[in-house]
């Protein structure tokens, strides 16, 4: 089967689908977007969290099928929005892309704000709410809804509920909520009267 979806804003076709291929299957194996990750297959981990038509969704639970004509955002797409069209990461001024400053790749990370990383990501970096990495893309989706949907910095109660469906075994889940705050209060930096 080919389906055909709008993937962070370009169109894109997934041909020779099989009926029971998962939308992240497609997204990671088909169509080169790495960043959901593919954790408990089940909905359980929130590892794989994706915008479907507006809506944080866990990419393992949806029929590829089901995306036919739908609008798909990933975490790259939310980098893309504030960086690239298409979700790359902007290079720096030496031609350095994200991540390749101070010694090659991963050895130190562009967090500016022409980094091409959206304010949730680099909230997360600065709080040192990343440790592995692999729970990273579907927390920073699920934070970017949260904090779409509100003015100013929600409670600990509202935070913990918009998470609760993301696991993390390297955190303690502090820095996260840390990261929550902080991206809350830049985006917002004065409380609504």
């Amino acid at each position: 089967m080919r389906v055909n979806l709008t993937v962070n804003g370009r169109p894109m076709t997934a041909d020779d689908v099989w009926e029971g291929e998962s939308l992240l299957y497609v997204l990671r194996e088909r169509l080169g977007l790495p960043g959901a990750k593919n954790a408990c297959e089940q909905g359980e981990c929130g590892s794989c969290t994706i915008y479907l038509d507006g809506a944080p969704v866990c990419a393992c639970l949806v029929a590829a099928g089901q995306a036919e004509g739908r609008e798909v955002v990933t975490v790259e797409g939310l980098a893309g929005a504030a960086g690239g069209p298409h979700g790359e990461l902007r290079a720096g001024p030496d031609g350095e892309r994200d991540g390749e400053r101070d010694g090659g790749p991963g050895g130190g990370l562009n967090r500016g704000p022409d980094s091409g990383l959206t304010e949730v990501q680099r909230a997360f970096a600065d709080a040192g709410a990343v440790q592995c990495g692999f729970c990273t893309p579907g927390l920073v989706v699920q934070a970017h809804a949260l904090l779409a949907d509100g003015d100013g910095v929600p409670p600990d109660a509202d935070i913990r509920e918009a998470l609760a469906g993301n696991l993390c075994r390297c955190t303690g889940y502090e820095k996260i909520l840390d990261a929550v705050r902080l991206a809350a209060a830049r985006r917002h930096p004065h409380p609504p009267p």
